[in-house]
């Protein structure tokens, strides 16, 4: 079955960065547009970054401002979200999720259990 194992979330600093991960496992991953997903304390989900099957197109939310990149290593079958000039607001848990297809937009239909970043001084 699908398994999706995020890592790296932890406590930072503002400024500071981060790089989580995400090691999948259960289906051909190097066939699957990835995304990162995050909910913040009290709040909805909010999608962060997607990433096409071979790395070719990236798309993020707004709020990314140039201050994330996601990137795959297809021969690891891991994702990643390497994430810098971390503010407050970006304190959530982030989760690595499926697309049903190879790009973004196609639903999500498998998610980790999350990791948790915390940016505070």
């Amino acid at each position: 079955q699908v398994q999706l194992v995020e890592s790296g979330g932890g406590l930072v600093q503002p400024g500071g960065s981060l790089r989580l991960s995400c090691a999948a496992s259960g289906f051909t991953f190097s066939s699957y547009c990835m995304n990162w997903v995050r909910q913040a304390p009290g709040k909805g989900l909010e999608w962060v970054s997607a990433i096409k099957t071979y790395g070719s197109s990236t798309w993020h939310a707004d709020f990314v401002k140039g201050r994330f990149t996601v990137f795959r290593d297809n021969a690891k079958n891991t994702l990643y979200l390497q994430m810098n000039s971390l503010e407050p607001d970006d304190t959530a848990v982030y989760y690595c999720a499926k697309d049903r297809g190879i790009t973004y937009g196609d639903g999500l239909d498998a998610w980790g259990q999350g990791t948790l970043v915390t940016v505070s001084s």
